[in-house]
């Protein structure tokens, strides 16, 4: 591929660059063909897509500029997966017993309350992902107070990232028209997306990310 064209982490973080990262190449192209089949084995699908794109994440961190093929050995993307995955669950506990709380008690405030938890778990998420794909340490996943720093020291790129990631989001729902069963391909495309975003805005600012060496 021309390397003019090639998409890394070091890109520019742009929407354009977003969109074309994960349709970049024939590999990145035939992934993401199989990451719409696996998707349709229930949530294990969901979960080795996690993996795969942790590993591409992974690959590129340490400097390969053409991770793809990356569908090798499910074992490892179902681990990287329940892992990351693990994480999603702790950092959304609270937003879960507030719900359950709101929903005993009857009470407007704390399902109010349970929803603003719940975004900010899922703002937090990004704080360990790169992270954790430097070097496969779980103990990055289970930090929460780094999680938060490395959020809060990103600032305006963080957001920018977000902002990106939604537009991808909207844009997957296209998927949906017809009988919807392209929505599969075009989630995994979104999750890709996202995956660059969140990856090159942490590598650029970061300071306490694992090295890579």
């Amino acid at each position: 591929m021309n390397d003019q064209l090639r998409i890394t982490l070091g890109s520019p973080l742009t929407l354009l660059n977003a969109f074309r990262f994960p349709l970049q190449s024939r590999a990145s192209r035939h992934d993401l063909l199989i990451g719409g089949l696996v998707l349709f084995i229930p949530f294990v699908g969901w979960i080795l897509n996690m993996g795969h794109r942790i590993v591409v994440t992974h690959k590129m961190l340490h400097a390969d500029d053409n991770p793809w093929p990356a569908w090798g050995n499910l074992l490892d993307l179902l681990k990287h997966g329940l892992i990351t995955f693990a994480g999603m669950v702790l950092y959304h506990i609270p937003a879960a017993l507030t719900a359950v709380l709101a929903q005993q008690l009857n009470s407007v405030m704390l399902y109010i309350l349970a929803a603003i938890l719940w975004v900010l778990g899922t703002c937090v998420v990004p704080g360990y992902m790169t992270a954790y794909c430097v070097s496969y340490d779980p103990r990055e996943v289970f930090n929460i107070t780094r999680s938060i720093k490395r959020v809060l020291n990103a600032r305006s790129t963080y957001w920018k990232a977000w902002l990106i990631t939604i537009c991808a989001m909207l844009t997957s729902f296209a998927g949906l028209l017809g009988l919807g069963l392209l929505f599969f391909w075009t989630s995994v495309w979104f999750w890709q997306a996202a995956a660059f975003c969140f990856a090159n805005t942490m590598t650029r600012t970061s300071i306490d990310l694992p090295s890579t060496q």
